[in-house]
């Protein structure tokens, strides 16, 4: 596989077929493929940086990273999704250094906390993500919360 083009954008920097793209992306996975309907789309979207993912100029993979004392006093990285064709090939590893290197260059060395869900906790932990022992249903889907403290 050829290399990935990264791109970290504020909200109001991106442009409309980058944002078109985001969503249709993001809708695609967290509504459609897991079979969730939810207001996908909401305000801290606006606050946000978001991380695109582009392989032969297709978006592929899309995270947001929020700055702190918007969903946690800590900053937060979500709406974390990969094209299932792309999953299983190291682009979930590479997303998550992109979302690191936008906490530490727009926020500094900070801890991070997520909501993930449940399936995918060896993912984060992996990649220094613990458990808070804070477990819940969002949406139908088992959730937990997990915190990476500072030292990215």
């Amino acid at each position: 596989m050829e290399k990935i083009k990264w791109k970290t954008k504020a909200f109001n920097n991106l442009l409309i077929n980058e944002l078109y793209d985001l969503y249709y992306l993001r809708t695609a996975i967290f509504v459609v493929e897991q079979n969730c309907p939810y207001q996908e789309i909401d305000e801290k979207d606006k606050k946000a940086f978001h991380i695109l993912g582009y392989y032969q100029n297709k978006l592929i993979a899309v995270a947001r990273v929020l700055p702190p004392n918007v969903s946690y006093k800590e900053a937060s990285i979500g709406r974390f999704a990969v094209v299932k064709d792309y999953r299983k090939q190291n682009v979930a590893d590479e997303l998550i250094q992109q979302c690191f290197t936008c906490v530490l260059k727009n926020f500094g060395n900070i801890s991070i906390k997520i909501s993930a869900q449940q399936y995918v906790e060896k993912f984060y932990n992996k990649h220094g993500f613990v458990s808070t022992g804070k477990t819940y249903l969002e949406d139908n889907i088992p959730h937990v919360e997990m915190l990476k403290k500072c030292n990215l």
